[in-house]
């Protein structure tokens, strides 16, 4: 197999160069990954079409990866809550070693083939639940392991990777595979391959939180109001919606809990 992900980087003799070179030489190779995802939205496409129809019915997003592919996947699965009012463990992010590895490598973990598919049965994964194996280099055990045994179960699975080829493009049934080219530092998958991978869970998650009802027009109605700066914005969504002063938004929100729901509220007394 020919690791695109281990190539030698475009560039050489990087200490050499002046912080401004190698910050443009990151610039231009970033510049490539918008591209390399864009090939690949028929395979998102088609993904995301088969995940929704499992979640309408119930079914659950999980997230397996290694590393920074687990942290990012960590990072798209927790967000989902805040962003989008669904409740937690809807979107479920697994990193091999884990909710240490999160900050700590954990040395060896991403090594074992069982341990992934032991952490999706403490969910007690079930026939409409979908796994998103994500690894740069496509080769990771504790990521196959568990795509495997989901295959076998009548799972949907798909696999992130920036690897052609790859076990994991061959095994996952949509294989999501964002040719990236080498990275500016040699084997750094933390670059080039992470940003494609966080770009896809954007593409994933979003749409799958649209299709689930969670975004009205082009706002984030469900929204947690968890902080200052969420309540002012969700007020200014209310006074937007219905056509109505600030103070009073506010209010209507506040008593509510979301901009739904406020919004569902004021049209409610009007009619």
């Amino acid at each position: 197999m020919n690791k695109i992900t281990e190539q030698s980087s475009n560039y050489d003799s990087l200490e050499t160069l002046s912080v401004q070179e190698q910050l443009t030489a990151m610039n231009k190779e970033d510049q490539l990954v918008p591209l390399a995802v864009e090939k690949i939205i028929p395979e998102i496409t088609a993904f995301v079409e088969a995940a929704l129809e499992r979640m309408k019915r119930g079914g659950r997003l999980f997230y397996l990866g290694a590393g920074t592919s687990g942290r990012l996947g960590i990072l798209d699965a927790s967000e989902c809550p805040p962003t989008f009012g669904v409740e937690q463990g809807l979107v479920v992010g697994l990193i091999a070693g884990g909710d240490a590895a999160i900050r700590i490598a954990v040395e060896n973990a991403e090594d074992n083939r069982d341990l992934g598919w032991k952490e999706l049965e403490e969910y007690k994964i079930q026939t409409d639940d979908i796994v998103v194996g994500i690894a740069a280099s496509g080769t990771t055990p504790y990521v196959l392991g568990a795509l495997e045994k989901a295959n076998a179960a009548g799972i949907l699975t798909a696999g992130i990777t920036c690897n052609p080829d790859s076990p994991l493009s061959k095994l996952a049934q949509h294989a999501l595979v964002a040719v990236v080219g080498p990275e500016f530092v040699t084997g750094s998958t933390r670059l080039k391959s992470g940003t494609a991978q966080k770009l896809i869970l954007n593409m994933i998650s979003t749409s799958l939180m649209i299709g689930l009802g969670r975004v009205q027009g082009n706002k984030m109605v469900d929204m947690q109001l968890s902080n200052a700066k969420l309540v002012i914005r969700g007020a200014n969504m209310v006074a937007e919606q219905c056509d109505i002063g600030f103070e009073k938004a506010k209010a209507l929100l506040l008593e509510h809990g979301s901009v739904r729901k406020a919004v569902m509220a004021y049209e409610a007394i009007q009619k």
